[in-house]
């Protein structure tokens, strides 16, 4: 199977912070990054953690960990769907080992592989089947979500997604860019009293963020509109 790689743009933080069009178009992938940082990172160890005490954990955990090479590796395609060597591929682990935290946790990675890969309405499909409640994993999954269905025209529920994500981060590293991405969305669909909302509990909630020191020029464009 043909190995895909899907090179990222780092964050550029004031480009994004000049341009809601140029954010939107450019960094659509910026926290798709993000996810998978936290995926392999945190999510890889809360499955790992307690793995041991079911036979089935144990197996499934084995089965996934060719899947977070070929991931980590960027060859999303042969993490999604296996290889030729016996790796069954995060779409058939997350099928098999459903009730399994490894089950779980592949259906993200599966979820993510179908973003990195353009599919987001697959994407969105795994993504919605996740669960998880934490303030590291949850949001960023919620932000991907976001992300795949702005990139479907589905701008209503992208912002939402992204404003469920900040509340759920509650983050200043993370909820001021959910939160300013999905004010961007708000005002593309003409929604700027939502847009306002956004952005001003970037000013509120976030004050000390990176993001806050100019937040005042988003409410002031999103005010005269």
């Amino acid at each position: 199977m043909t190995q895909q790689k899907n090179t990222q743009d780092p964050l550029n933080v004031d480009e994004a912070l000049s341009s809601s069009e140029a954010f939107l178009l450019k960094n659509k992938n910026v926290l798709l990054g993000a996810v998978i940082a936290f995926v392999v990172v945190v999510c890889g160890y809360m499955g790992y953690k307690h793995f041991i005490s079911e036979p089935n954990e144990l197996k499934a955990s084995e089965s996934i960990f060719k899947g977070e090479q070929y991931f980590n590796g960027a060859n999303y395609e042969l993490a999604l769907n296996g290889d030729s060597l016996g790796y069954a591929g995060f779409l058939k682990i997350a099928d098999e080992f459903s009730s399994t935290k490894a089950g779980n946790l592949a259906t993200a990675y599966a979820g993510i592989c179908y973003a990195q890969l353009g599919k987001y309405e697959e994407a969105t499909k795994y993504l919605n089947q996740f669960s998880a409640d934490d303030q590291l994993v949850a949001p960023a999954v919620m932000a991907t979500m976001g992300n795949c269905y702005a990139q479907l025209g589905q701008l209503d529920k992208a912002a939402s997604a992204l404003v469920k994500a900040a509340d759920k981060a509650n983050s200043n590293a993370l909820s001021p860019l959910y939160l300013i991405q999905a004010g961007q969305l708000y005002e593309k669909l003409g929604k700027n009293a939502e847009a306002i909302e956004a952005y001003k509990l970037v000013k509120s909630k976030y004050a000390n963020s990176f993001q806050a020191i100019d937040i005042d020029k988003y409410i002031e464009r999103a005010s005269i509109k």
